[in-house]
């Protein structure tokens, strides 16, 4: 299984990344606008469509307030996956920024190339939007 790592420090409060990240049906709005276009909740999952029109459905999995931390399973996607599963977790560093973690475990092999591109232009939106917000 291939496992693709991202991480970046924020220039925001902890518990401000965190309530955004926590927000499951709402990432357009509150995480990476622009990078989702689209999310709706259907049940425990979310459809989200993403910048290139690709659409995933996303199973929610767990919600750790103490650890802030969520986790998700990609159960639909046009890249073939066999398996995913993805965790976002937000640290708090000193001065009062955030360090975010994204990790993301998938199957086939070959899938870490697109999911980690995906991965680092989300998390690029994701640095810009919280910051712009924080300000």
């Amino acid at each position: 299984m291939a496992s693709v790592r991202r991480e970046i420090l924020i220039e925001a409060r902890p518990e401000d990344v965190w309530a955004a990240v926590a927000d499951f049906g709402a990432p357009h709005r509150r995480l990476v606008p622009g990078f989702v276009v689209e999310c709706r909740l259907d049940g425990d999952d979310r459809i989200v469509t993403f910048f290139n029109g690709a659409v995933a459905r996303e199973a929610f999995v767990d919600h750790d307030e103490q650890q802030r931390r969520l986790v998700w399973s990609v159960t639909e996607s046009a890249l073939g996956l066999t398996h995913h599963n993805a965790s976002a977790q937000v640290f708090t560093e000193a001065g009062g920024a955030t360090r975010f973690v994204w990790i993301a475990d998938v199957l086939p092999h070959e899938a870490a190339t697109p999911v980690g591109q995906m991965m680092d232009r989300g998390i690029e939106v994701l640095k810009d939007t919280l910051e712009h917000r924080a300000r």
